[in-house]
């Protein structure tokens, strides 16, 4: 698996931008996919996602500085993919750090996993963005 990190900072306090970090506003700030079904089993919220032809589902855990979530399943995009978003206190706001795990399961896996890795960098980046202007 290649791993990625982006981080943003957000002049909000951490429960207002926490508020706002929920699964499927995740997805939607990501902007690859949109949310088709909502479920809660349990401590897991499943969100099932799609675009073109692909559906799957992540499995998202909230904790108490942020979210975590995975590919749920063979049917994504992925062979594997786990996400951590953590909000950390910062001065005069948080600092949002997306830290990402991916791998396509193909061969040549240090080149695959690093080129889907490079996008999945972009889809943080995007959310990160997407989440400083929804606070």
């Amino acid at each position: 698996m290649h791993e990625v990190t982006a981080s943003q900072f957000v002049p909000r306090s951490k429960p207002t931008v926490l508020r706002r970090l929920t699964p499927e506003a995740m997805v939607t700030y990501e902007g690859s996919f949109d949310v088709r079904e909502v479920h809660d089993e349990g401590a897991e919220t499943v969100v099932v996602v799609g675009a073109r032809g692909v559906e799957f589902a992540l499995r998202f855990r909230t904790r108490e500085d942020g979210l975590r979530y995975e590919q749920a399943g063979e049917a994504g995009p992925f062979d594997a993919m786990e996400t951590t978003v953590t909000v950390e206190p910062a001065d005069g706001g948080v600092t949002v750090t997306a830290r990402s795990a991916v791998s396509l399961g193909l061969p040549l896996a240090s080149l695959t996993d690093r080129v889907a890795a490079w996008k999945r960098r972009g889809e943080l980046e995007r959310a990160l963005d997407a989440l400083a202007a929804d606070v």
